[in-house]
């Protein structure tokens, strides 16, 4: 089995509605979530939503002005007959995420 260590999202977030950070990639695929960036670059606070798997890993959390929130974890998506998803977004665009994890396939 090929393991490749990847950003799985780096970019801003956007506003209004959750939008699909990541996709596994193939059946036979192991995305493993090892761990979240949030920063926020403005100068007044914002808030974040982060789900995994349809499941709320963020909701609505607040992030203060010009600050870093960093979540280490190990959470595994496999992929199946259902695409296994990351989704994200946020009440400002100038709240960036960087996901970082595995794949095993």
């Amino acid at each position: 089995m090929a393991t490749t260590t990847k950003a799985l999202f780096r970019g801003a977030a956007t506003t209004t509605t959750t939008t699909t950070l990541y996709t596994v990639p193939t059946t036979n695929t192991l995305t493993i979530v090892t761990n979240i960036v949030v920063t926020n670059t403005a100068s007044s606070a914002a808030t974040f939503t982060i789900t995994l798997d349809g499941t709320d890993l963020f909701t609505t959390t607040a992030i203060a002005a010009n600050s870093v929130a960093m979540f280490d974890m190990k959470q595994v998506l496999a992929a199946n007959a259902t695409p296994k998803t990351i989704k994200g977004g946020a009440s400002a665009t100038t709240v960036n995420f960087h996901i970082a994890g595995v794949e095993v396939a």
